[in-house]
């Protein structure tokens, strides 16, 4: 019988190869015997495992490439902040492994979960940066340096935006899958959207195979500079969101 990952992957219209099944089984098994213990996950079973992370995570990668904001063969920069266990960033990177992934988490012991996990899968082309957000979004070493920024249950949308937006070049996206309220978070999100330099491109349904939630794909994209003074000290965004 299929696995929920085999059947959620025919459902997306995606491929995988002999090699990323091989990938996405080590990940799995590094979830499961690892992943609680770095505080990374509290699943506990594989068929979980496979739904939650792997094929939420290949939904998104869907409807980037649906939307052409990423492509099969390009080497677009992606920046996945507050990561945890590299979700959805690692699924989409064994997906599409041209793509050239930071990780971005402030947790020590989820970055050496991670780079633990990407030694013993032997993925190279990714960067994993120990720091909070809004620290990061000022080092020029990462500042508008991304085409895309992929962020799970991060922060409410007005928050987020002020978290993401600087990693942007001009023309990049966000994209954010939220839940049963992101009608409600983009509502509140004008404010922050004109003075950090974003604009709302949709924020569609998201297509999850077996998936049992509702969700949407904010997807923002960066229509002008965000200013230099943003983003505000750590605390700051989430304390006086705009």
């Amino acid at each position: 019988m299929p696995t929920i990952l085999a059947r959620g992957v025919s459902e997306l219209g995606l491929d995988l190869t002999a090699e990323q099944l091989r990938l996405f089984d080590r990940y799995a098994v590094s979830l499961l015997s690892a992943g609680r213990r770095a505080g990374v996950t509290a699943i506990a079973t594989r068929e979980r495992v496979e739904q939650r992370h792997f094929i939420e995570s290949l939904s998104v990668a869907k409807a980037l490439l649906d939307a052409g904001v990423i492509e099969k063969t390009s080497e677009w920069r992606v920046i996945d902040v507050g990561t945890g266990g590299g979700f959805p960033g690692l699924p989409i990177k064994i997906l599409l492994p041209q793509l050239r992934l930071t990780f971005l988490d402030a947790r020590e012991r989820t970055t050496a979960f991670l780079r633990e996990l990407l030694r013993s899968l032997g993925i190279d082309g990714v960067e994993v940066v120990t720091a909070r957000a809004e620290d990061a979004g000022r080092d020029p070493a990462h500042r508008e340096r991304f085409d895309v920024v992929l962020a799970r249950a991060v922060a409410p949308l007005p928050v987020l935006l002020e978290l993401t937006l600087p990693f942007l070049r001009a023309g990049g996206h966000i994209a954010a899958p939220k839940g049963s309220g992101t009608l409600r978070e983009i509502a509140a999100s004008e404010r922050a959207l004109d003075v950090l330099g974003g604009g709302i491109v949709s924020s569609e349904p998201l297509k999850v195979p077996g998936g049992v939630h509702s969700q949407r794909l904010v997807l923002v994209r960066k229509v002008a500079r965000t200013p230099a003074r943003y983003p505000r000290r750590a605390g700051i965004p989430k304390k006086r969101p705009h």
